[in-house]
C-alpha cells in the first residue's frame, strides 16, 4: 500500500484491533505507527470511487473511520502515535484519538478534505479542536495546507519533537505500563469524557470504587511500606 495509505477493510480491522487489545490484560501499553519511513498518506484515495461513491457508501465508509478513530481514542491503555513522514487526512484522525503524538522533524500533517469536497468527520474534527483549538482548527481545515512538525508542535497537535521518535515513544510507554492499569483506566476515561462533553458519573465513580478495592490498591499501599516497586496486575 503506497505510503500506508488505509483502505475500508483496514479501517474496520483497526477497530477490531484496538477493541481485542482493551481486553488483553497482558497490553499495558501501545505504539501505533506506519510501516517503513511514513505514518500514513491517509486514506485510500484510489478506491473512493467504489467505496465511497455516493451518500450512503459515504456515510457507511465515515461510520467505519469514526469506529477505528474512537476504539483507539477509547481503548483502556495509553496509546501513543510515532510519527515519520506523511500524517495526513484520515491518518491524522489515528494519531490524534492517540494520548500522546511524539514524531520525527520528517514528520509533514495536514488534512486536505477540503480539497476533495469532504466535511471532515465530526468524531475526528472534536479532537482537532481539543488539541489545537478553534482558530488553528479552522485553519488547517480551511486551507488543507499541509504543516511541519515544528509547526504541529507549536499548536499543539503534537506534543514531543524527537530525534528517534520510537525510542522516544518506547521509553514513554515503559514509564506508564509499569503503573496501576485501573488508574490509567479510569483517569482516561474521565479525561476523554470531559473532553468531548459527554462524561459519564456513574460510570465514573464505578471505576473510582472499582480501584479502591482492588487487589492492586492493596498492593500499591504494601509496596509503599515495604519500600519497593509495586507489581500491579490490573485487578
Amino acid at each position: 500500500m503506497q505510503r500506508n495509505a488505509v483502505t475500508y477493510s483496514m479501517w474496520c480491522e483497526l477497530a477490531e484491533l484496538f477493541r481485542q487489545f482493551d481486553g488483553d490484560s497482558d497490553i499495558r501499553a501501545i505504539l501505533l505507527m506506519g510501516a517503513g519511513s511514513d505514518f500514513s498518506a491517509g486514506a485510500d484515495i484510489s478506491e473512493f470511487e467504489t467505496v465511497r461513491g455516493g451518500v450512503e457508501e459515504s456515510t457507511r465508509y465515515e461510520v467505519a473511520v469514526d469506529a477505528a478513530g474512537d476504539a483507539i481514542y477509547e481503548v483502556s491503555k495509553p496509546t501513543v502515535a510515532v510519527v515519520r513522514g506523511y500524517c495526513l487526512g484520515g491518518a491524522a484522525h489515528l494519531a490524534m484519538s492517540c494520548d500522546f503524538r511524539i514524531a520525527e522533524e520528517s514528520a509533514t500533517f495536514g488534512i486536505p478534505a477540503a480539497r476533495l469536497s469532504i466535511v471532515y468527520g465530526v468524531s475526528a474534527t472534536r479532537k482537532l479542536f481539543s488539541l489545537v483549538g478553534v482558530s488553528e482548527a479552522k485553519r488547517i481545515l480551511y486551507s488543507a495546507s499541509r504543516f511541519t512538525a515544528r509547526d504541529a508542535l507549536a499548536t499543539g497537535f503534537i506534543d514531543e519533537l524527537a530525534s528517534d521518535a520510537h525510542a522516544a515513544a518506547l521509553e514513554r510507554a515503559n514509564a506508564m505500563a509499569s503503573n496501576a492499569p485501573l488508574t490509567i483506566r479510569g483517569a482516561k476515561f474521565i479525561l476523554n469524557g470531559c473532553v468531548r462533553g459527554d462524561l459519564d458519573l456513574v460510570e465514573a465513580e464505578t471505576l473510582i470504587d472499582k480501584a479502591s478495592s482492588s487487589h492492586d490498591y492493596a498492593e500499591g499501599r504494601k509496596a509503599f511500606g515495604d519500600k519497593r516497586s509495586p507489581r500491579f496486575l490490573g485487578r
